[in-house]
């Protein structure tokens, strides 16, 4: 009895050694800016080969490795080989995008009968936060945690009162976990001294072939949204809300992104293919919920996106122009990536019927993105 209760002990502590073995968290540097600054880079893994690369660099996921059908890895996020892409062309690889993602009309808003001014870089509007916004600064890393279950790091920002003209010293957290059901979460958190507005969200490009593999259009899109935004000549929402019945932008059925996309219809030639917002909801929803997913017939990997977020920016690559060489050699060329942003709806600080941004002190702003992969076999779902 004793010899038998002395096994069982020690299968027992050999189980719990194998759980705590199954997911880890590595941190390691990256490189150093010009001046003088450790970029550092946290790497999550988990007992099914998915591995992610997070760098204090914008709070960017630079790699997602991610097994196909056959067991296979392959790195599906695109991004630069090392520090200088991102320093000398940087193109949201990945990144954290605020204070406010997507696009400001003219670079002004008023918040409360003042007039603010951010900066303008994208035509005659600001996208992502502006000149400087959160993918272009340097974040602390802070907890890097791992257990049987799952390995996380979390990642803060102080945008001080004033940053890029926004009000409000704004404290911002992005945490990453990567979990043994094959889910990678962003967890987004942001508190403020003084009303201000906000909007988070990640600007990761997706080819789940393998980053550099080539065209997505073949990859399947499903969109939970009955209705999107039209945008003028700049990208800006009209403030029309539009049916997707009969247009392009009906996805609420899989189909390949690139069935539609050379279709004569003048959205299209905005943003030289899609570049628009989805409207999963008119009000955010209580948790997290399907917003999009993604199927790879070649690979069968499978994308499910959830947050709670009732807007989704669904960009085709319409700007990858082959002149970046990724992190696995291969040139970049239109069309050879995707990008879904959960968030609020562009440019709502100017458009009252879009909903508020306000943030105010004492509250807490949350975006929580949840990737979940999977894989389909060539009869169906596995």
């Amino acid at each position: 009895m004793q010899r038998a209760g002395l096994m069982a002990s020690i299968l027992w502590l050999a189980t719990l050694s194998a759980a705590h073995a199954a997911t880890d968290a590595k941190r390691e540097t990256f490189g150093t800016t010009p001046d003088g600054k450790h970029v550092d880079a946290v790497v999550l893994s988990n007992s099914h080969g998915m591995k992610a690369r997070i760098l204090a660099l914008g709070a960017s996921l630079q790699s997602l490795e991610v097994a196909d059908r056959n067991g296979k890895s392959a790195n599906i996020a695109l991004g630069y080989p090392s520090l200088g892409g991102y320093l000398s062309k940087p193109q949201y690889f990945g990144a954290t995008v605020g204070r406010y993602a997507n696009r400001i009309a003219k670079g002004h808003f008023v918040l409360d009968g003042k007039t603010y001014s951010v900066p303008v870089n994208d035509g005659a509007n600001s996208l992502h936060g502006g000149t400087r916004g959160f993918d272009k600064v340097l974040w602390t890393v802070g907890d890097v945690k791992h257990d049987g279950s799952k390995a996380s790091v979390t990642l803060t920002y102080v945008s001080p009162d004033g940053d890029m003209g926004y009000p409000g010293e704004l404290k911002v957290s992005a945490t990453y976990t990567l979990d043994e059901d094959n889910r990678l979460s962003i967890d987004y958190r942001a508190t403020t001294n003084k009303t201000t507005i906000v909007n988070l969200s990640n600007h990761a490009y997706w080819n789940l072939s393998g980053e550099g593999s080539g065209s997505v259009m073949d990859e399947r899109l499903t969109i939970a949204g009955d209705a999107y935004l039209p945008v003028d000549a700049g990208s800006i929402p009209t403030g029309e809300i539009r049916k997707v019945d009969g247009t392009p932008f009906d996805f609420r059925q899989a189909k390949p992104i690139g069935r539609d996309i050379r279709t004569n219809d003048p959205q299209l030639l905005n943003g030289r293919g899609y570049d628009h917002n989805w409207v999963i909801s008119r009000e955010e929803a209580a948790a997290p919920r399907v917003v999009a997913r993604v199927e790879d017939p070649a690979s069968g990997r499978v994308m499910t996106l959830k947050s709670s977020k009732p807007g989704l920016q669904f960009y085709s690559g319409n700007f990858l122009d082959g002149t970046t060489v990724g992190t696995g050699g291969h040139v970049y060329r239109q069309g050879d990536a995707f990008v879904l942003e959960p968030q609020l709806y562009p440019d709502t600080p100017n458009q009252a019927s879009f909903g508020s941004a306000r943030l105010e002190p004492g509250h807490e702003y949350r975006n929580l993105i949840v990737y979940e992969f999977t894989t389909e076999s060539a009869r169906g779902a596995r």
